[in-house]
């Protein structure tokens, strides 16, 4: 059966919705499925419009999207506006024929790889074919058309364009598929090395713990052992007044610091749950540092440290009077730790809706590249003279100072001192009702 025999009669008058006419300047509409993406477009292009119509009705089925254009010009913008199957070129048209379009398409990228079959009137004596192939075409058909062959031939670059498409999916696919697993692994890989790390800093900290624990824990025992040999000597008469006296201050002392110790792990603890929290009442500060610096006067005594008050008038706000207490005595304790014997002062500095409490020392100091590192839980800064601790301290005194609606910071010139600054508002931040 050829395509001039086809019965045109039989087909619709109106303009097919499927059907994108260049002339008649469509733009696309709602029927062409853009979500679908099994639909394949193909676009026919003849001067004639019988022919267009008859082609289009040969060829039109569910699953396709029929694009017509009458010019060169005009298939060549929908070219570049859409994704084709198949493109089927007449050959003789006005302006630019069917040949030059085909140049045109092998010449851009995004038009280079679609099938194009070209349709000639002309006899096959008229050599086109050859020129057709030349120009990229896979196909020529002369017309009278066979209508078995087209639909047949159509239905082949079709299912190759289906098939194409969906290597090109699973090509897709596949690399998405590549890259999360690449992103997957990398996040194994560092949430791998942070159970490293903290399985390192977990077994750190239990050292240092053990380590901390043990040294007072070791002069209570040696110092119990001791008193029971004289007990069992019968030398009880040495345990007079002044020796009992003494006795239980280095006693209390040793266990102060275990006590110290496990506040600091239980601290670290509610903050890493955020279980911390202040309740603040009005609190005069500088009764609570003079308070502060008379408790630790034994211990600055032990260090040959002086700890001096710079004298201020009162100075009353809304704090937790505990978490600040605990405050002062970590950022005077470290003072007495890393001063190498060298005095120690405290001073407070009344801002505008703030105040200051400065604690200096004249010690080791702290290098520029760990002066932020310092506040962070387990880490220490540690002396020639091996002085540590849990490196708990500093991150608890932050949280409490923040908890406050305060500030932390360090001044530090190693070899010549540090300077910690602690800011505090004289009334809390509101509190989050959730």
């Amino acid at each position: 059966m050829s395509l001039a025999n086809f019965d045109l009669e039989a087909q619709p008058r109106q303009p097919d919705p499927a059907v994108r006419d260049a002339n008649s300047r469509v733009p696309p509409m709602a029927t062409e499925p853009s979500a679908d993406e099994d639909t394949a477009r193909i676009l026919i292009v003849d001067d004639l419009s019988e022919n267009l119509l008859a082609l289009n009705a040969l060829i039109r089925q569910d699953d396709r999207t029929i694009f017509q254009a009458s010019r060169g010009e005009d298939a060549l913008n929908l070219l570049l506006e859409h994704e084709f199957a198949l493109a089927i070129l007449d050959v003789q048209m006005p302006g630019m024929n069917g040949f030059e379009l085909a140049k045109l398409m092998r010449s851009t990228e995004k038009t280079r790889q679609i099938p194009i079959i070209f349709v000639s009137a002309a006899g096959k004596e008229s050599n086109y074919a050859f020129t057709g192939y030349e120009s990229g075409a896979v196909d020529f058909l002369y017309k009278p058309l066979d209508v078995d062959a087209v639909r047949g031939k159509v239905s082949i670059f079709v299912e190759l364009y289906r098939q194409r498409r969906e290597a090109r999916r699973q090509v897709q696919a596949l690399e998405k598929s590549r890259q999360e697993q690449q992103l997957l692994m990398a996040q194994l890989l560092s949430t791998e090395g942070e159970l490293r790390s903290a399985l390192r800093m977990r077994d750190d900290f239990m050292s240092m713990a053990a380590h901390e624990l043990r040294t007072p824990l070791n002069t209570l025992f040696l110092e119990t052992q001791l008193r029971k040999i004289q007990l069992a000597k019968g030398q009880a008469h040495i345990f007079d007044t002044d020796y009992l006296q003494t006795m239980v201050v280095k006693d209390q002392r040793q266990i102060q610091s275990m006590v110290r110790l496990i506040d600091d792990m239980l601290d670290a603890s509610r903050v890493r749950s955020n279980r911390l929290s202040i309740r603040p009442t009005q609190v005069e500060l500088t009764a609570l540092l003079a308070r502060v610096v008379d408790n630790l006067s034994h211990q600055a005594d032990d260090a040959a440290t002086p700890i001096t008050l710079q004298a201020h008038a009162p100075v009353t706000g809304l704090w937790d009077e505990f978490r600040i207490e605990q405050v002062v005595i970590n950022l005077l304790t470290n003072a007495l730790r890393y001063g190498r014997g060298k005095p120690v002062d405290i001073s407070v500095h009344l801002l505008p809706g703030n105040v200051r409490i400065d604690v200096r020392d004249q010690g080791m100091g702290i290098p520029k590249a760990a002066q932020q590192r310092i506040f962070e839980q387990f880490e220490r800064v540690t002396g020639n003279d091996g002085t540590g601790g849990l490196g708990l301290g500093l991150y608890i005194t932050r949280q409490l100072v923040e908890a406050h609606g305060g500030l932390i910071g360090v001044q530090s010139v190693p070899g010549e001192g540090s300077v910690f600054q602690v800011t505090l508002p004289l009334s809390p931040p509101p509190t989050d009702p959730g």
